[in-house]
């Protein structure tokens, strides 16, 4: 009997697989269609750009950006749209930064570019002036340890150029912004200037949050364009006896409510599950937050907008999320993972759009074996439209929350990420630096991804 059934079950399920892989083609097919011609992302991101623009948290364009995700959330047809209320900190960086080279010499050198580093300390309106001792790593600083009292611990850390997905980069050298400060506190040193997290040919400075160690004093942190930090570099070469003078005017004050911007499409046969799509709705303050993460946002409100227009009925409630905060607290990825442990909520899935609005490439993934399966053999139905890579594990920072508090699979879109660091936290984070085809078919690939995912997970 056993060498009779094989064949006919091959003979059955072969079809069916055909058929079923055959109707996915052709839905996907429909919201393609449906976001690369009546999409409103483009418009979407120009208002919150444009008319609300850098939202950093605390901030009053951080609640003009929560009434703009109220009402782009609503005319996108969500069946419920809601705030989530969270404390959030509540950071202010004051009057622009100062820093210039001090030197016996009578030559013109031009002011350093430098931003404060995000919950940065200030340096008080008198400024500090010091001698600077470049580094070149963490292992570099505890071989000068001895000669770091009193100064200005300079932070040349490079990017690493041979790093294909630029992501990696930043994982490799983001420990001296987040860190940086405390390491050198702890050696005497007076403030810190960070080489900028980029490898962009440009001399804008990145910013970005740091934190400190409280065993340590708060001392002030910059992070200084890279023409710039090159020029210091070589300076203090030949200029020995050359000091920095360094002023900065920010300040934490107390923590303040922020609210995470919730929409929902109700799901037709399982509406107590829930799949997540979210990006975060707060931007550094000295941008417009245009690639981080108003793409996200706008992404995500458009998978909605594009099941409704498109007649697609998700058998789970679909949920998107602009979340408050992750820049500098991720206080609304907590708050939404802590209320949804709290109700006991069935989290089915979670995508995240948090890595600019570039062209669409894959997703990163935290799923087990089987989801894993599941989603390779999507491949095929990707292809056509230039998603291929779905091998890299991880997620976004928010959904992270959830899968840590829940273990709710995770997955993040990865556009091509070739530019993503020239503009990151930097002031040329604007409207202009994006392209709308290629943020279309990034909102095209999260809603034909989160589909796929509510019929099979």
């Amino acid at each position: 009997m056993k060498k009779f059934i094989m064949p006919i079950l091959v003979a059955f399920s072969l079809p069916a697989v055909a058929q079923s892989q055959e109707k996915d083609s052709l839905t996907l097919r429909r919201l393609a269609d449906e976001v690369l011609t009546h999409s409103t992302a483009y418009d979407n991101l120009h208002t919150l750009t444009k008319k609300v623009g850098g939202r950093l948290a605390g901030s009053p364009q951080m609640v003009k950006a929560e009434q703009w995700g109220v009402k782009a959330l609503k005319a996108a047809g969500a069946d419920t749209v809601y705030l989530q209320e969270c404390m959030v900190p509540h950071w202010i960086r004051g009057a622009a930064e100062e820093a210039r080279i001090i030197s016996k010499r009578r030559d013109f050198i031009p002011p350093l570019n430098v931003l404060a580093l995000g919950n940065s300390v200030g340096s008080g309106p008198a400024g500090v002036t010091a001698e600077v001792l470049e580094v070149a790593s963490f292992d570099d600083l505890e071989a000068k340890k001895d000669q770091v009292k009193g100064k200005i611990v300079f932070y040349n850390y490079h990017f690493n150029p041979t790093f294909i997905k630029t992501f990696h980069s930043y994982g490799d050298a983001v420990k001296y912004r987040g860190q940086g400060a405390s390491r050198a506190a702890k050696y005497g040193a007076v403030a810190v200037i960070v080489r900028s997290m980029s490898h962009a040919a440009n001399n804008f400075p990145h910013t970005g949050a740091m934190a400190y160690d409280n065993a340590y004093p708060k001392i002030p942190a910059v992070a200084i364009g890279l023409e710039d930090a090159d020029r210091l570099s070589q300076r203090l070469k030949d200029d020995v006896d050359a000091k920095v003078f360094l002023r900065t005017n920010c300040m934490m004050l107390k923590d303040t409510i922020g609210h995470n911007v919730i929409g929902e499409l109700r799901g037709s046969k399982h509406p107590d599950q829930y799949i997540t799509v979210g990006g975060h709705l707060d931007s550094w303050d000295v941008a417009e937050g245009a690639h981080d993460d108003g793409t996200g946002c706008v992404q995500s409100i458009e998978v909605l907008r594009a099941f409704k227009a498109a007649g697609v009925k998700p058998e789970r409630t679909l949920r998107v999320v602009l979340f408050a905060n992750e820049e500098n607290g991720t206080r609304g990825g907590r708050k939404y993972a802590e209320v949804a442990k709290a109700q006991q909520e069935k989290h089915i899935f979670a995508l995240e759009s948090d890595a600019g609005g570039f062209t669409p490439r894959g997703f990163i993934t935290t799923v087990d074996a089987a989801e894993k399966a599941k989603m390779d053999s999507w491949k095929a139905l990707f292809a056509p439209y230039g998603i291929y890579d779905f091998d890299e594990q991880g997620g976004g920072v928010d959904v992270g929350q959830l899968h840590e508090a829940l273990g709710t699979p995770m997955a993040e879109l990865s556009p091509d990420s070739q530019r993503y660091f020239d503009i990151h936290h930097a002031a040329n984070d604007v409207f202009e630096n994006v392209n709308k085809r290629e943020l279309e078919l990034g909102a095209f690939g999260m809603a034909a991804l989160i589909y796929l995912v509510d019929l099979n997970f």
